[in-house]
C-alpha cells in the first residue's frame, strides 16, 4: 500500500498535534502452570515469571523510540487469581497473591498487573468468596494490581449476593485502590483494559494485546471539516478510527516479534486522558451538543461508537476487549468539569451505558450514602448488559466528603467528582438475596 505526501503529513499532525498515542500494549499470559495446593510452590512458580515481565518491559520502550510513537502504559494480565484460591481456599493466601503480583509488575517496569479476579455471575465458588473477602486489604496494600468481579452475565444470570458482598469491600478501599477494581456483566476473555485485564481461557499461552487512544485525532478532523450532514460526519470518524487502529496494529505487530510472542487482539475503544485536548466529551461537544450531558449526547455517543467500531474493524484482523468509546469521568477533563456544573448526572451515564461499553466509570461516590443505594447502583448498570447482552463495568471511588466535591488522584486518574446520588429508599428492594435468572436473550444462544 502507496501512502500520499498529504496523508503522511496527516498523520504526523495526529502524532505531533493531537495527542495520538497508544493506550496500553499489554502482556497477556497464563499462569494456570503454577496452580498448587501448597502456597509456597505457587509463589515460586509465579515469580519465575520475572524475566518474561522484564524483557516485554525493554521491548515496549525500544518499539517506542523505534516508531516515535508514545505508549502510555505497559501492562500484564494474568490468569484469574480465582482458580489459585480454588485450590487453597485462604484469605491470607489471596492476599500474598496479590503481593507477589504487585512487586512484580514494580521489578519491572510495569504499569498495571491485572489479572485479580473472578467470576461470580450464578453463584460463589470458595475461590471466588475468598478472592472478594480478600479485595480491600490485597487492594489498599498494592499500588499497581488491577481486577474485576464479573457478577452477571447473559448466559448465567446476575448474582445479587455478589454484588452486595463487592459493595462491601469497595467502601473500605483508599481512593487509589478503588480506581483499580470494576464489576462487570459479560466480561470478555481478552480485554487489555484495566481494570478488567486478564488472561481468558481458549487462548494461546501468551499473547500481545493493543488499546489505542485517540480522542484528539476524532475531535480535530471534526473541528476542521465542519460536516453539514450526519452522513459526512458518521464517514469523517469512521476513516479517522481506521486510521488510529493501524498505528495500533502496527505497534502490536512490532511488539509480538521482537518479543516472539503472538499478536492478539486490537481493542477499539477511544480511551480518553485528563490531558487537554485528549477527550471524548470534547468529541461529543464537537459535533454540536455544546455541554455533554444535553440532550443529544446519547444520539452523538451511539453516532461515535458505532463509525469508530467500523472504521477500526477495517484495520485490524482481530478485535478484542471492550472496543467502544470510554467515558471514564474523572479521566476526562471535560467529562469531569460537566458533572461539577452539572450538566452531567447519575443517570445520564446510566443511560449512556446503553450505547456504549464504559457503564459508570470513575465516579466518586459519598462514603455517607448507604451501602444498599450504591449496591443499587451497580445492579442498575449489571441489568442493562444482563438484558442487552453487552459489556458493561462499574468503577465508583468512595470518597469522605459531599456532592460536588473533587479529588485530585493524579496522573491519567485525574479528578474525581463526587456524584449525586437518587434520593429514595431501596432497602427493601436490595435485602433480598440470590440470583437474578437468565433472561429471555438466552435462547438466541442455545
Amino acid at each position: 500500500m502507496k501512502y500520499t505526501a498529504e496523508e503522511i503529513t496527516e498523520v504526523i499532525n495526529m502524532l505531533t498535534h493531537e495527542d495520538l498515542d497508544i493506550r496500553s500494549v499489554t502482556l497477556s499470559v497464563n499462569t494456570l502452570f503454577a496452580l498448587s495446593d501448597n502456597p509456597d510452590r505457587a509463589y515460586s512458580k509465579l515469580l519465575s515469571l520475572d524475566g518474561i515481565f522484564s524483557r516485554f518491559s525493554e521491548v515496549v520502550d525500544y518499539v517506542q523510540d523505534k516508531l516515535g510513537v508514545r505508549i502510555v502504559t505497559k501492562r500484564v494480565s494474568v490468569s484469574p487469581v480465582q482458580y489459585f484460591l480454588e485450590a487453597y481456599p485462604d484469605v491470607n493466601h489471596a492476599i500474598k497473591l496479590g503481593g507477589i503480583m504487585d512487586d512484580l509488575a514494580l521489578r519491572s517496569g510495569i504499569d498495571y498487573i491485572g489479572g485479580f479476579s473472578g467470576y461470580a455471575d450464578r453463584g460463589l465458588s470458595r475461590g471466588t468468596y475468598v478472592l472478594l473477602e480478600s479485595f480491600s486489604k490485597t487492594f489498599n496494600s498494592t499500588s499497581r494490581l488491577s481486577g474485576m468481579l464479573n457478577a452477571a452475565s447473559t448466559q448465567e444470570g446476575l448474582n445479587i449476593d455478589a454484588v452486595k458482598l463487592f459493595t462491601d469491600q469497595i467502601m473500605n478501599m483508599t481512593p487509589n485502590a478503588s480506581a483499580r477494581v470494576a464489576i462487570m456483566a459479560n466480561s470478555p476473555q481478552d480485554s487489555p483494559f484495566v481494570p478488567s485485564a486478564h488472561h481468558g481461557r481458549g487462548v494461546p499461552n501468551s499473547l500481545i494485546n493493543i488499546a489505542v487512544s485517540g480522542p484528539g485525532v476524532i475531535t480535530g478532523v471534526i473541528r476542521r471539516a465542519k460536516p453539514s450532514s450526519f452522513q459526512e460526519l458518521y464517514e469523517l470518524v469512521k476513516k479517522a478510527s481506521f486510521k488510529v487502529t493501524r498505528l495500533g496494529e502496527l505497534v502490536g505487530r512490532t511488539v509480538s516479534e521482537e518479543l516472539g510472542v503472538p499478536m492478539g487482539s486490537v481493542d477499539l475503544s477511544l480511551a480518553p486522558s485528563p490531558t487537554v485536548g485528549d477527550s471524548v466529551a470534547e468529541i461529543i461537544e464537537s459535533m454540536g451538543v455544546l455541554k455533554v450531558g444535553s440532550h443529544g449526547s446519547i444520539t452523538a455517543l451511539a453516532l461515535l461508537m458505532d463509525a469508530v467500531k467500523k472504521g477500526g474493524s477495517m484495520a485490524t484482523n482481530l478485535v478484542g476487549g471492550l472496543s467502544s468509546a470510554f467515558i471514564p469521568v474523572s479521566e476526562d477533563s471535560i467529562m469531569a468539569t460537566r458533572m461539577k456544573q452539572g450538566y452531567l448526572e447519575i443517570n445520564d451515564l446510566v443511560a449512556m451505558s446503553v450505547v456504549c461499553n464504559s457503564g459508570i466509570d470513575m465516579v466518586g461516590v459519598s462514603k455517607k450514602e448507604p451501602k444498599d443505594k450504591v449496591t443499587a447502583l451497580i445492579l442498575d448498570v449489571l441489568s442493562i448488559g444482563l438484558i442487552l447482552g453487552k459489556i458493561l463495568g462499574v468503577r465508583i471511588i468512595p470518597l469522605d466528603g459531599n456532592p460536588g466535591d473533587e479529588v485530585d488522584l493524579g496522573g491519567i486518574l485525574g479528578k474525581v467528582v463526587i456524584a449525586k446520588l437518587k434520593q429514595g429508599e431501596v432497602t427493601d428492594f436490595v435485602s433480598r438475596s440470590g440470583f437474578i435468572p437468565t433472561p429471555i436473550k438466552r435462547l438466541e444462544y442455545g
